[in-house]
């Protein structure tokens, strides 16, 4: 795909360049007439058996390629265009390859070229539904498997219409290692990773060999894994850089029990546990709406959940004891407006959370754009963006969808935990008035273009932004939207687009382009984007429901309003042409 705001899809193409200039393109037209001569197809049969007989005694020539002209001799192979990846031949030189899928969440697929089909269908379905392969040093067949948790492989030839019936049983394998050696291995390569992709050729001026032996002399004290992934985790810091992270391994983690979740909160009284804020975002957020404000769902505020399957809660132990090992079961649960087991309790079914995050950040944003709205009597529109990845740029988008014809904005990005770089984001927030379109029948005249805020902003940030998160604070000013309240952000514009993995499947993210000003200084980076009014967001005040720095941005864009705000020209009178061509004015 092409471009950071304007999307392509499915962009790539397969050519083929002859290498010499008398080859013919594959593809070329054929004459519709026949000479008459021509050989049986039974002989071309027995001719290219022959053939094949003797291409195994003869010499393989040497390859001959016409460098002039290279380039214009490309021919494009008559097959859809879309996304490819993993591009292999096989043992009868056929190309093969992964097609992914046409849209976010489509299954890739393997195909493989048939160039001398007769029904010019060059490309032929190998395996559908799966995309990761391997093939054989041989060319004779292919390692397929799918992502994901329980992953399963298979082996099938390489060519077409093949399916997975035979899977690798993969559950009795194991493996005798040596852990000193493997933990030596994985601690050298985590160090010659970060030398060898590090967007700083001279390690940021630390001695990286004296690095290694330091800390590779610690090896031998280390008793687990977890001590050797602190070991690297300590060698990385070295750098003073941001985004240098280290994870996973084959640690030993402890066994984990999941708990279902309702989507409320619960508070001691009477003996019994009363239920208490129900978790709900706005009424358009159906994709995230709890258990118990399903509709149907017979629970409120202020009733009593007395039983789980038809077990009486412990009110020795925490509510949630009551739901271990649930999420994503359904249930049923026994509730009443009294404390007590009666006649009047109600029994309800409902299907259990894994996590009541999504609800909890829904109520959260829903409570922020109300109490925006009505400090501003619904002048000044809220957005919250979580982050510069596509589920950021998704709120955001929805949010401004709503909101674009609001006076004002505040834009919240704080807590903002990054993705890419949010040029896109910026340039929607910034599209500046064109013109204005006269219609006749509107008490006023639509600004263009019509998908743009033409009003005045301010953006929210802390120190919990980073990444991308100061990113898009830092363009945000540079484009002259508008003033950013808060704290300072959190200070890394270093960049990480992938690396090898170690052996036991540990990662270490190593930073591979780094962030510097249009005056060809450095910046941000280890320091982050400050603000112009700077507000604490004092815990002791959030905890208990107070907003400071939301107050502070409130303020602020209402003072905006009242001295700065954006004045729209006013319809001109309609122009006079019963004469001949127009007035000079309105040329």
């Amino acid at each position: 795909d092409y471009g950071t705001t304007w999307v392509y899809r499915n962009t790539d193409q397969l050519f083929m360049v002859p290498l010499r200039d008398d080859i013919e393109s594959p593809f070329a037209p054929e004459s519709d007439s026949e000479e008459w001569g021509d050989k049986k197809d039974d002989e071309d049969d027995e001719d290219e058996e022959k053939d094949d007989d003797d291409k195994k005694d003869e010499k393989v020539e040497d390859l001959e390629i016409d460098i002039e002209g290279f380039e214009r001799r490309a021919v494009r192979i008559p097959v859809e265009s879309g996304g490819f990846t993993l591009h292999v031949v096989n043992d009868d030189n056929r190309l093969i390859y992964t097609r992914n899928g046409a849209k976010p969440g489509d299954d890739p697929s393997i195909h493989i070229l048939d160039l001398e089909d007769d029904e010019e269908e060059y490309e032929k379905s190998v395996l559908g539904g799966q995309g990761n392969f391997r093939i054989s040093a041989d060319g004779k067949k292919l390692l397929v498997w799918q992502n994901g948790r329980n992953a399963r492989l298979a082996i099938i030839k390489a060519a077409e219409d093949q399916k997975t019936e035979d899977f690798i049983a993969t559950s009795g394998m194991t493996a005798m290692i040596d852990p000193r050696a493997e933990w030596k291995q994985i601690f050298t390569d985590a160090w010659r990773i970060q030398r060898d992709y590090f967007y700083d050729g001279n390690m940021h001026g630390v001695d990286w060999p004296a690095v290694r032996t330091r800390y590779e002399a610690m090896l031998a004290d280390c008793a687990s894994r977890l001590d050797v992934s602190y070991v690297i985790g300590e060698m990385i810091a070295e750098l003073n850089v941001g985004h240098a992270y280290y994870w996973g391994g084959d640690t030993e983690d402890a066994p984990s029990i999941t708990v279902g979740m309702l989507g409320c909160d619960f508070e001691r009284g009477d003996g019994a546990y009363r239920i208490v804020n129900i978790l709900e975002g706005g009424a358009w957020d159906v994709d995230d709406r709890g258990p118990l404000s399903q509709p149907g769902v017979d629970v409120s505020n202020g009733d009593y959940l007395l039983a789980v399957n038809g077990v009486a809660l412990d009110m020795k132990k925490d509510p949630w004891a009551a739901f271990q090992g649930m999420a994503g079961r359904t249930v049923t649960i026994t509730v009443s407006d009294e404390p007590k087991m009666s006649d009047d309790a109600r029994k309800i079914v409902v299907e259990l959370l894994s996590s009541d995050f999504m609800l909890r950040y829904r109520a959260w944003v829903e409570k922020n754009r109300k109490y925006v709205e009505e400090k501003t009597g619904g002048r000044v529109g809220y957005i919250y963006v979580p982050n510069t990845g596509r589920n950021g740029q998704n709120e955001l988008v929805r949010a401004f969808v709503g909101q674009k014809g609001k006076p004002a904005l505040i834009i919240d990005e704080r807590w903002n935990g990054g993705g890419q770089i949010p040029t896109r984001f910026v340039e929607l927030l910034d599209r500046p008035i064109a013109s204005y379109w006269a219609t006749r029948f509107r008490d006023s005249d639509p600004a263009w273009p019509p998908d743009g805020h033409h009003g005045v902003k301010c953006m929210l940030i802390n120190g919990n932004a980073g990444s991308g998160g100061d990113y898009f604070p830092y363009w945000f000013r540079e484009r002259g939207l508008g003033k950013l309240i808060g704290t300072r952000t959190w200070g890394g514009l270093v960049g990480i687009s992938g690396n090898p993995a170690l052996i036991d499947g540990g990662y270490t993210s190593v930073p591979t382009f780094a962030f510097y000003e249009k005056d060809g200084t450095w910046g941000i980076e280890g320091h982050g984007v400050e603000p112009d009014i700077e507000v604490l967001d004092d815990p002791a005040k959030m905890v208990g429901g107070k907003d400071p720095q939301l107050d502070a941005a409130i303020a602020h864009i209402l003072n905006e309003l009242e001295t700065n705000p954006v004045v729209h020209p006013k319809r001109p009178a309609y122009p006079d042409r019963s004469g001949m061509g127009i007035t000079e004015q309105d040329k």
